[in-house]
């Protein structure tokens, strides 16, 4: 999520005299997976959706999907693919609801929200005594072997286990399953209300799923913390492609001014959500 700069000054005058829709066209067109819930789903049901409704709604935009499967060549796939040349746009859809801000693939707006990793672990099986992830990592030899934790082909979770001599304990998942039917959230939060496993270390929102379609208090929400050489918080923002700053300017407005109303829907979704750190200005010599 790079940027050009000479065209930053115009694009501000743009963006405070124009209507946003007139920097595209009539359509807010995003790029998203049919099945990945709680991001987005074909009927609507993600708060990804959700908020591309809403910013669609306020930028006098009609919303439009291109639907692809996020796994490799997503990007290649939506945001940069290009249509027939007798088409009447170039690319098939303009904007990835969700990346990394700093997403070197595309050029990202602001966040629109900042969340971590956390610890869930399933009450009444034997761990209700776990108050913090230390305590786990701090497990004799008789309870470690009754763990029975998810742990993904990568991530900060995956990291956290092997630092702590868990690793060869854990129950492997692949972040990126090809299941046409069962996202990632979707598979943990069956493998965990049949007792396949008792806890996962798994990203804000999709922890978020999981909370949200258990009764309350099925579950110990332990937010994991960031610390020297382990990061559990990321920032997330909007991607475009990298030349389209009108359309970047245009989204840090639509999120600045719908701030709260975002939140709001975030937290509808259980999605644990921390501070958005102040991002690090953008200098020249970062271009790519």
């Amino acid at each position: 999520m790079v940027f050009r700069h000479f065209t930053a000054c115009v694009i501000s005058i743009l963006v405070l005299t124009t209507p946003a829709s007139t920097l595209a066209d009539d359509k807010f067109r995003v790029c998203a997976d049919p099945l990945n819930p709680p991001y987005s789903t074909k009927n609507g049901t993600g708060f990804e959706n959700e908020i591309a409704t809403l910013l669609a709604k306020k930028s006098g935009q009609q919303l439009e999907y291109t639907w692809f499967p996020q796994r490799i060549g997503f990007i290649r796939n939506t945001l940069t693919a290009e249509l027939p040349k007798d088409s009447d746009r170039r690319y098939k859809c303009d904007v990835i609801m969700g990346v990394p801000a700093g997403y070197e693939r595309t050029l990202t707006t602001i966040p629109y929200y900042h969340s971590t990793y956390v610890l869930l672990i399933a009450q009444n099986r034997g761990w209700d005594d776990i108050k913090s992830a230390e305590q786990l990592a701090e497990l004799d030899d008789a309870r470690r072997k009754e763990l029975r934790i998810a742990m993904f082909d990568r991530g900060p979770g995956t990291a956290w286990l092997k630092q702590n001599d868990l690793i060869d304990l854990g129950i492997p998942y692949q972040t990126m399953s090809g299941d046409s039917e069962n996202n990632t959230a979707m598979r943990i939060d069956h493998d965990i209300r049949s007792g396949k496993i008792d806890m996962v270390i798994l990203w804000g929102p999709m922890a978020g799923y999981v909370l949200r379609n258990a009764p309350q208090g099925s579950y110990i929400t332990i937010p994991m913390h960031s610390g020297p050489g382990m990061k559990f918080d990321f920032s997330i923002a909007m991607g475009v492609r990298h030349a389209d700053q009108a359309r970047k300017a245009q989204l840090d407005r639509l999120i600045t001014d719908n701030r709260k109303k975002i939140e709001a829907i975030l937290t509808r979704y259980r999605v644990p959500l921390l501070p958005i750190p102040k991002q690090r200005p953008r200098m020249e010599d970062d271009d790519d």
